[in-house]
């Protein structure tokens, strides 16, 4: 699914009226019946039930008072608190707030939290959140903080529309304070702000509703960021050996980092590749040989510092010409020589690569190496590596993930994979993917140099590039997800995430339309 931003949807509303002749007060109709609907999977019945409903003076409010209007002729016990004069509303909600004032739906504007109001919400069997909607730019304050502040206090149940009000429609950040919702219906698509934490975590469970938007209004190139849905591998071939699932290179491993070596090259087999090659640093190899008894090594000459010493440069791109993807950077160091041999290998190696770790910090120097290769390139930074790549601090970063990753990635002929919470997985032809598997328990070292394995055991496996790339970071996911559900968040180490790989590919082969459920986001 298609994921927008709050521009992209201003002109979908625009299209679907000026194009399609879809009246703004029809919209407004079927997004008030879409929050209603949901209300009633949840409820079943709502007669009888209270519903305090706070409505703001936008679009987004006039949506609630439809809400409103739909829940009343169910039956259902309605108050409605207006956040602003009623003077303010225009156009459909002005209609609708007509409408209210001729039923007789209970309805009064909001001067800030009370007794009065608390004992209302508190008498409530739900609230619904229609207090400001997907375009706020500037921090919540006065009454409408107050409102926010009181609904998340009382601990009930709330349905937002379109956002939980005080999340940015555009980045998911939360401005001063915001709705924690239990259900959030949205319009045409999910916007980015629904997707990226910390917007994400407010949402509770998302609906989409396309409010009757005919599919060319929204399936459009211009709208060019997905969630990710992973793709099945092909299957096994029976006779297949191990040359069969592909084959990888993996230059890795440091004095000191024994850990990476071993993660990223054994997460390739346990994803399901066939051969995995490790060239380290010969002092590592001991160490890093005595858990991955499977993995073939190559012990390389060492610096002092027990790096990867430049002199292994030709016997790397000699092994790298009998394998059909290179991983480089896992745990290498920081190391001047073994640093300047990361460049090297960049430039030299004639293999889809990823790069990785300590090589990112290499390649950051010169960047530009990156787009004079004519095989396909990965970089896996998280925030911190990113910014060593940018020059834009890891702040700026976090809150504008999607235009980063994408314009480095065409920029420099890249994939880029940005590693955090909702990985964003960016394309050089500008399409961007957001991952919805995963969890804070992933947030531990090692983590990352399982994803490197699993995204080359994906391309082994048969899958092309983009969609090795994408699959490879839903399965890790997923695996950091089935470890939680057996173990919990706290306390995953790499090594658990490592462990769940092969339950992880096989529920993707078995269940694969439950998971794009599951990780998706459902359409009422």
């Amino acid at each position: 699914m298609r994921v927008s931003t709050v521009k992209q949807m201003r002109e979908m509303d625009k299209r679907a009226v000026e194009k399609y002749g879809i009246e703004d007060k029809l919209l407004m109709e079927n997004a008030g019946n879409a929050v209603y609907f949901a209300i009633l999977k949840h409820f079943g019945t709502v007669k009888g039930k209270k519903f305090v409903i706070f409505s703001g003076s936008g679009n987004n409010g006039g949506d609630a008072l439809v809400v409103a209007r739909k829940l009343f002729s169910s039956g259902a016990n309605i108050k409605i608190y207006t956040m602003s004069s009623p003077e303010k509303y225009r156009g459909s909600a002005k209609m609708n707030y007509d409408i209210i004032k001729n039923i007789g739906i209970d309805i009064e504007q909001f001067m800030g939290d009370n007794a009065i109001v608390r004992m209302a919400v508190e008498s409530a069997d739900a609230v619904i959140d229609g207090i400001l909607g997907t375009g706020i730019s500037r921090t919540v304050e006065g009454k409408y903080a107050e409102a926010i502040n009181l609904i998340n206090n009382s601990a009930k149940m709330v349905f937002s529309i379109d956002i939980p009000s005080g999340i940015a429609g555009d980045s998911g950040e939360v401005m001063g304070t915001a709705i924690q919702a239990d259900y959030t219906v949205t319009f045409g698509l999910p916007k980015v702000g629904n997707i990226l934490y910390p917007g994400a975590e407010h949402n509770g469970r998302i609906y989409v509703s396309h409010i009757s938007f005919p599919p060319e209004n929204y399936e459009i190139d211009e709208i060019n960021i997905f969630l990710n849905e992973p793709v099945v591998p092909p299957e096994r071939k029976k006779d297949g050996h191990k040359g069969t699932f592909g084959s990888a290179l993996f230059v890795s491993g440091a004095r000191g980092y024994y850990g990476a070596p071993y993660l990223s090259a054994m997460a390739f087999l346990k994803s399901g590749g066939g051969y995995a090659r490790l060239a380290a640093p010969e002092s590592v190899v001991p160490f890093t040989s005595t858990e991955g008894r499977e993995i073939v090594y190559h012990p390389l000459p060492e610096t002092p510092e027990g790096s990867i010493d430049t002199t292994s440069i030709d016997t790397i791109k000699n092994i790298s010409t009998k394998v059909d993807f290179v991983v480089i950077g896992p745990g290498t160091s920081l190391n001047e020589k073994t640093q300047n041999l990361m460049r090297e290998l960049t430039k030299q190696i004639d293999k889809p690569i990823i790069i990785d770790g300590d090589a990112i910090t290499a390649i950051a120097k010169e960047p530009e190496l990156i787009k004079k290769r004519e095989k396909y390139t990965i970089i896996t930074p998280h925030p911190g590596e990113m910014s060593r790549l940018t020059g834009i601090t890891v702040k700026e970063i976090v809150k504008d993930r999607i235009s980063i990753a994408r314009n480095f990635s065409k920029n420099y002929n890249c994939a880029v994979v940005l590693k955090g919470a909702r990985t964003v997985i960016a394309f050089p032809d500008r399409l961007v993917y957001i991952n919805m598997s995963g969890n804070s328990g992933m947030a531990t070292a090692g983590s990352g140099d399982v994803l490197t394995g699993t995204i080359a055991a994906m391309f082994g496996l048969g899958l092309n590039i983009k969609d090795a790339i994408l699959t490879g970071v839903f399965v890790h996911g997923l695996a950091g997800d089935l470890a939680s559900q057996k173990i919990g968040e706290d306390g995953i180490t790499a090594r658990d995430i490592l462990n769940y790989l092969p339950e992880a590919v096989k529920k993707l082969r078995k269940d694969y339309e439950k998971l794009r459920i599951k990780y998706g986001v459902e359409v009422i």
